[in-house]
């Protein structure tokens, strides 16, 4: 093969490619679609924070009113004087958006039942926080009807919020805060970023090979060049097309959010996002097996109340410090995290990873659009090809739950899937063996794909008139 020759059909390629609109458009769009991944869940929750509500209560149980304190979102008005039926129709003349509606006490089950009536369905978020307040009342009551003096302290005492604080450790033995969540997150956006890219440039190549095809132009082109150099030329300069345009996005997602992030405020939007409470449901399951484990035990629950009422006036402040210092340690952990990623290490695998497993997936694409005279017929060549991506990308989307596990190391070391798998388990690190193991069969698959492509293209390009199939290519693939 002629370099001199390749390198034209690589300018040729790339300078097409990028002044074309399409490419300007996508490249400026790309962006913004990034930036808005990062940002829009954060600015929509603070945008869509709802007026409070008001919430009209009947309280056939006595338990559960006082238990209803007004917040940001609810106002509760007592209305267990009125008939729930004339309230349901008229909801709108007493100012009300919705009837809350508590059954009378159920003595054996030690339970109520509660029905909302609303013109609107509720939002989930209120539902959970009314559904939280009931939940509250009757374990208070269950606790009270116990009758023992201070259960209810010992109770209290039970029960924990325990959080697992994770370390790492190099070599020297020095030891580093770190946090899973963070791990999980890179694992997962590095994987889908890696799977698209590739996806998307292969089927960029195919479709230009068949668009060569079906206009004729590859029979001048190869009139003047070898088939392998074009074809060789047209993979190289789509890969300097999708790095130039890899790089952009970096760039201008950067610069986007740090704008919109400045002008909206980065703390609130932190502040929304970290919000402890937001999805959060309640359960009793805890309390009552804690419950049950109280009554079955024969420790004398006396003295044990004895013990809590002498230390009930520091257990809040413990708690509350245990709070804070858990909240304190999760906010260091990411940040430790996020600080002492090797950012380096990340950069030059996902660029070695995208490029080897580009030029892998692009040889067998631009096989297939050699194949074919529309992209309607390539379709069916396709599948067995785009199966292994799809299913690289499903063992990376759950590999930061078990990321030494079979599945993902045979998976970051099979060639078809290794691309996106590989850069699921870099986060988590993964010793320098695998990593080098795993590019050298990479490598070693992309040169044999890569001639058994040449050989099919330099046949299949120049056939016209006939559907071609998986049949036909290994005929071409034996002929000399």
């Amino acid at each position: 093969m002629n370099l001199h020759i390749i390198n034209v059909i690589i300018k040729r390629e790339y300078l097409n490619r990028v002044k074309k609109k399409s490419f300007i458009w996508i490249t400026l769009l790309g962006p913004v679609f990034f930036a808005a991944i990062a940002l829009l869940p954060s600015i929509i929750m603070l945008a869509t924070k709802e007026e409070a509500k008001k919430v009209a209560v009947v309280d056939e149980s006595g338990l559960v009113l006082p238990y209803l304190k007004d917040s940001e979102t609810i106002n509760y008005k007592d209305y267990s004087s009125s008939s729930p039926d004339v309230l349901k129709s008229n909801l709108d003349s007493i100012g009300m958006d919705a009837l809350l509606v508590v059954s009378p006490l159920d003595s054996v089950g030690k339970t109520v039942s509660v029905d909302a009536y609303s013109v609107k369905p509720l939002g989930v978020e209120m539902s959970e926080t009314i559904e939280g307040k009931v939940n509250d009342a009757l374990e208070a009551y269950r606790v009270k009807s116990y009758d023992i003096s201070g259960l209810d302290k010992i109770m209290k005492d039970v029960k924990t919020d325990i959080h697992l604080v994770s370390y790492t450790m190099d070599e020297s033995g020095h030891e580093q805060l770190s946090s899973s969540e963070v791990y999980m997150i890179i694992s997962m956006v590095l994987g889908m970023i890696i799977y698209m890219f590739i996806a998307m440039f292969c089927g960029t190549v195919m479709s230009s090979v068949i668009e060569e095809k079906s206009s004729r132009v590859v029979e001048v082109l190869i009139s003047s060049v070898k088939s392998t150099e074009l074809l060789f030329g047209k993979i190289i300069g789509v890969a300097f097309v999708a790095l130039t345009q890899f790089l952009l996005w970096i760039v201008l997602t950067f610069l986007i959010v740090s704008v919109v992030g400045g002008i909206w405020g980065f703390d609130k939007i932190a502040a929304s996002a970290s919000d402890p409470s937001a999805g959060m449901t309640r359960s009793m399951t805890a309390g009552q097996d804690q419950l049950g484990g109280a009554m079955n035990s024969t420790v004398d629950l006396s003295s044990i109340a004895g013990a809590v009422a002498v230390k009930d006036s520091s257990s809040s402040a413990v708690t509350d410090s245990s709070s804070v210092a858990s909240n304190g340690n999760e906010a260091a952990a990411v940040l430790s995290t996020l600080r002492d990623l090797n950012y380096t290490e990340l950069i030059i695998v996902f660029i070695l990873y995208f490029v080897l497993g580009y030029l892998l997936y692009a040889s067998l694409f631009a096989a297939i659009g050699s194949a074919v005279e529309n992209e309607a017929d390539a379709q069916q060549l396709q599948i067995p090809v785009t199966i292994p991506l799809l299913i690289g990308f499903f063992i990376a989307f759950y590999a930061f739950k078990s990321p030494d596990s079979g599945v993902v190391f045979w998976g970051s070391m099979i060639p078809f899937t290794s691309p996106i798998v590989m850069m699921a388990r870099i986060p988590f690190g993964v010793p320098l063996w695998q990593i080098a193991l795993s590019v050298i069969i990479l490598i070693a698959t992309f040169g044999l794909c890569a001639w058994v492509s040449a050989k099919i293209y330099k046949v299949g390009i120049l056939m016209f008139g006939k559907k071609s199939t998986f049949k036909d290519m290994w005929k071409w693939l034996k002929q000399r």
